[in-house]
């Protein structure tokens, strides 16, 4: 299995696909790793090679002592870019991954083709309920937070319908290393992008979940009118949109994608 060797940090990442496509990288969401896009590999990998990789302090990437930081985590992405030879290519990122996103778009948009920001956030709060959050998984271990995460992740119809999928989505969470899970989750608690969407120069699309209580719809659609030039899509579901609603997921960002 591959490995890029960072400066500061080792990170696990997957290439796959025909090199004559442009490239499409996925940034996942906090708790997870990249086997959440699973659901969109077949559909994107017709038109583009796919570049996923594991956040610092997730999956099989290095977890160095944290508090981590949005600029690490973008940089994490630039570095990875420099390191496979890949000058522009386009985003996803969801959650955790859409801040990373953000944060690309201002300060690198000559690297990126387009963006897509799904289910995040420019400012996530109240920081109290992250340092809550910090806690309970410093002293009962991810458990002491899976099942109320899962919750939110996913709506109960979702999970009553599919419980083997949300039984493997709530062991991914189980399974996160819970030091690279705090330190990320600081970076998550103190990223406050609302003064940089403005300098997002890149094409951007947004996209919601209706029952999404972390990024709701109204927060979607505040991100996409600060963009410029954004637009806004929002889907059946709640904050795992990709996984909960994969086949219009798939369509609509395909769609932005292509166009």
């Amino acid at each position: 299995m591959p490995f890029a060797d960072l400066p500061d940090v080792k990170i696990h990442y997957e290439l796959a696909g025909a090199e004559s496509f442009p490239v499409l990288l996925f940034s996942n969401s906090l708790g997870t790793n990249l086997s959440m896009w699973d659901g969109q590999l077949e559909t994107f990998a017709r038109y583009f090679r796919i570049l996923r990789y594991d956040t610092r302090g997730h999956g099989q990437s290095d977890a160095p002592p944290g508090p981590y930081n949005v600029e690490q985590l973008s940089g994490d992405v630039l570095r990875l870019l420099d390191v496979l030879q890949l000058d522009h290519v386009y985003f996803c990122g969801l959650s955790m991954g859409g801040t990373t996103g953000m944060f690309l778009g201002a300060n690198a948009p000559k690297r990126f083709q387009k963006l897509v920001l799904c289910n995040t956030a420019a400012k996530f709060g109240p920081a109290d309920a992250w340092s809550t959050r910090i806690e309970k998984v410093k002293s009962g271990g991810m458990k002491a937070v899976a099942g109320t995460v899962l919750e939110r992740w996913l709506t109960p119809e979702y999970r009553s319908a599919h419980p083997e999928e949300a039984q493997s989505v709530l062991a991914m969470l189980e399974s996160a290393n819970p030091e690279g899970y705090v330190a990320c989750c600081a970076a998550v608690r103190d990223a406050d992008m609302q003064n940089q969407l403005k300098n997002i120069s890149v094409p951007s699309l947004v996209v919601a979940g209706t029952f999404d209580p972390a990024a709701t719809p109204a927060v979607g659609q505040e991100l996409a009118h600060a963009i410029p030039g954004a637009s806004y899509v929002e889907l059946p579901a709640s904050h795992l949109s990709n996984m909960e609603a994969p086949d219009e997921f798939n369509r609509q960002v395909l769609r932005f994608l292509l166009t």
